[in-house]
């Protein structure tokens, strides 16, 4: 069973990292990379927000895949 005070540390802790992320996919429009690198480093970068939100939800169901 997961507390209130575990739910809130997640729900933080995914604020956080949805900022970076965001952040990142910004920077890589802003900086105008060319079109072929942005498109792959945009696979790479929603293959790890995928990964990281998998982990988050394993995490509630209290086996997470990858432990920080």
């Amino acid at each position: 069973m997961i507390t209130g005070s575990a739910l809130l540390a997640l729900l933080v802790q995914l604020i956080v990292a949805g900022l970076i992320f965001w952040l990142v996919m910004w920077f890589i429009g802003y900086v105008g990379i060319p079109e072929p690198f942005s498109k792959v480093i945009l696979v790479i970068v929603g293959m790890v927000v995928l990964i990281f939100l998998i982990n988050v939800l394993l995490t509630i169901a209290g086996t997470p895949l990858i432990r920080w």
